[in-house]
């Protein structure tokens, strides 16, 4: 009887022992592609990429993120096909910024919009608020070819003069005036190593609600992607995606500086990079609202984020990304 139920059992075992090492040559194979196809990111810059213009049309030179600061705040806005939803971001964010600059002169800024290789009047649309505000305050970089949200957050920040640089979503879904309460997050942040500090805009206090809104499929991915940025990257923080993050200059000049993934998933990285580097990070509940117009595609965009998070993590394991010195990028 006993022989019997050890040749009854023998195929299971042996099918179990087959898919265990069939596994482990898949998981092998995922490492290997991540490491091979893992690109280095092109830092040079374009000559037209290097010159913003002026009201009257002059070419000025951008200056570098390694400079000191000469401003409070910049801001840095992403922009893919914008032409119709930027002018209401901007038409916010510039009466908030006027309004705060006016009852307190000592406040400097500046907004520089990123137009990402558009193929619409987006840089016509932002070039308006130069001339109406002077380049001073209103500064347009124009990427020669579509770099990804990351790559055009990560150029503008490379460009920018502030003490405090803040990321902002072109479509205008989080209300600008919710800077103070990110600002007051970072401010609460008493230990600073080095001057480095990250406040996170937060959605996480509208997901019960957004839930509700969804589709059980929309859901399910949602939850996906929540559980592969905890497994792999970044813990603590519940909502990584939310396009509106404030950095100290040092902060983002640290992180900005080793930042690989240009596109969807790129907040993810800058977070775990931050992480690595002990970089204290808080998140703050900002008021949020969906705008029609986003460029997600709602699978293939989840997908294609859910591969990012798993090769983020592989790559920095098998030492094909490193964490590299600020200086490196400039």
């Amino acid at each position: 009887m006993f022989t019997e139920t050890w040749m009854m059992d023998f195929p299971l075992y042996d099918l179990l022992q087959y898919s265990l090492i069939l596994a482990l040559i898949i998981l092998l194979l995922v490492v290997v592609i991540a490491h091979v196809s893992a690109n280095v990111v092109d830092q040079t810059r374009h000559e037209k990429e290097k010159h913003f213009l002026t009201a009257d049309g002059k070419k000025e030179s951008f200056p570098s993120l390694m400079d000191p600061p000469s401003l409070e705040l910049s801001v840095i806005v992403p922009s893919y096909n914008e032409e119709l939803r930027l002018p209401v971001m901007m038409d916010e964010a510039m009466e908030y910024l006027e309004k705060r600059q006016k009852e307190n002169p000592s406040f400097t800024y500046e907004v520089i919009v990123v137009d990402d290789g558009s193929k619409d009047k987006t840089t016509e649309v932002a070039m308006k608020y130069t001339k109406k505000y002077g380049a001073k305050k209103v500064r347009v970089l124009t990427l020669v070819k579509n770099r990804g949200k990351g790559g055009a957050v990560k150029m503008g920040t490379l460009s920018s003069r502030g003490r405090l640089i803040l990321m902002a979503d072109a479509d205008g879904a989080t209300k600008f005036a919710d800077i103070e309460n990110v600002e007051e997050g970072l401010e609460s942040i008493t230990e600073k190593p080095d001057n480095m500090a990250i406040a996170c805009g937060s959605r996480a206090h509208l997901e019960k609600e957004s839930v509700a809104q969804r589709s059980m499929f929309r859901t399910f991915l949602m939850y996906g992607f929540h559980f592969l940025v905890w497994f792999f990257c970044v813990r603590g923080i519940k909502d990584t995606q939310c396009g509106f993050k404030l950095f100290t200059r040092e902060a983002a000049l640290k992180t900005f500086s080793s930042l690989h993934v240009e596109r969807w998933a790129f907040d993810v990285e800058l977070l775990f990079i931050a992480q690595c580097f002990d970089i204290p990070v808080v998140e703050v509940a900002v008021n949020w609202t969906e705008i029609e117009g986003s460029k997600l595609v709602p699978f293939w965009s989840w997908l294609q984020m859910g591969r990012d998070l798993v090769f983020i993590r592989l790559r920095y394991l098998t030492g094909a990304w490193k964490l590299e010195s600020e200086r490196k990028t400039q």
